[in-house]
């Protein structure tokens, strides 16, 4: 598949199908602690990309194939919304399943009007707000041209306003950056203009672009440092647990499911075993094949094992 990968586990959505319909890397940000690297294309053109008829087809198919799917997710390598088709997909799933339809999104294009109403039809969008004032927004975000982090919280704001699904809002905590007491207050500001129906509070644990991005309170999304921004944030505040269940069954094309995951995140042997349906031991056979092949590259961090997508033809 091209445009589908997983499901994938996931600690907001359980198990997620994932529909990944902009090229790799294609974005209005390029954010230091982005998983997959540095932005390749920054813009804030929508265009269509993928056709419509190809990702239906696949996303027909995997229904077919999967016992348990909980949310199909627009999400993946790039920014959804950049896809000026996004709401004829939405539209198109929504008549195929009653699994609930989610919207991934960096958030900074809901300030356009064809956007809201493109996501309109969308069971729960999930924008991201990292920072509340400009100065911030730059050094985490590094956002396309003259885009003010003003303007995005305008346009979700209005969003919310003339949504009728649910809005979760996701904080990105980064080290010594915006979680200071500086940082905060401006956050709460923003969050009461914004309204949305949920928080959830991250920190970097996966190898993120900047090696100068580090995540808070060590190992321990549940650290004092997490548990005081939310606290202060808002007690409703949810701080992202990991994730621990396996799927039903094991995918059709292991190979092909490891690649297709990677290609979005990096993932460990525990997230690959997941997937697939296998054990730890057998996940670390398969992706022993693909690093041979140079399909995969392997990352250290904090500790752990990380593989990547090398996206170059692999070695003969």
């Amino acid at each position: 598949m091209h445009y589908v990968y997983g499901p994938v586990p996931s600690r907001r959505l359980g198990f997620s199908l994932g529909v990944d319909i902009v090229p790799y890397k294609t974005c209005i940000l390029d954010s230091i602690y982005c998983q997959l690297g540095r932005t390749l294309r920054k813009t804030i053109r929508r265009k269509s990309y993928p056709q419509i008829d190809a990702v239906c087809r696949e996303v027909r198919e995997a229904l077919g194939a999967y016992e348990r799917i909980d949310y199909i997710t627009f999400s993946g390598s790039g920014e959804p919304t950049l896809n000026s088709d996004i709401g004829v997909l939405i539209n198109e799933i929504k008549k195929m399943t009653s699994i609930p339809v989610v919207v991934v999104t960096n958030g900074t294009s809901l300030f356009r009007e064809e956007v809201q109403k493109d996501l309109e039809k969308a069971d729960i969008v999930m924008p991201s707000l990292d920072a509340a004032s400009q100065e911030m927004f730059e050094r985490i975000n590094r956002p396309y041209g003259s885009l003010k982090i003003g303007t995005v919280i305008d346009g979700l704001a209005t969003f919310k306003r003339r949504y009728q699904g649910k809005m979760w809002l996701e904080i990105m905590l980064v080290q010594g950056l915006n979680d200071s007491p500086n940082a905060l207050p401006s956050f709460k500001k923003a969050i009461s203009q914004i309204r949305p129906d949920k928080i959830y509070l991250n920190t970097v644990v996966r190898p993120p672009a900047e090696a100068y991005a580090k995540p808070l309170s060590g190992d321990n999304l549940s650290g004092d440092k997490m548990m005081s921004v939310r606290s202060y944030l808002d007690g409703q505040c949810d701080v992202i647990a990991e994730f621990h269940e396996h799927t039903d069954g094991q995918a059709k094309n292991v190979e092909e499911a490891i690649v297709e995951m990677a290609k979005r995140r990096p993932v460990t042997l525990r997230d690959i075993a997941r997937v697939v349906g296998a054990s730890e031991v057998n996940a670390e056979k398969l992706v022993s094949t693909l690093l041979e092949s140079g399909m995969l590259a392997e990352r250290l961090y904090k500790g752990e094992k990380y593989f990547s997508y090398l996206a170059k033809t692999p070695r003969t």
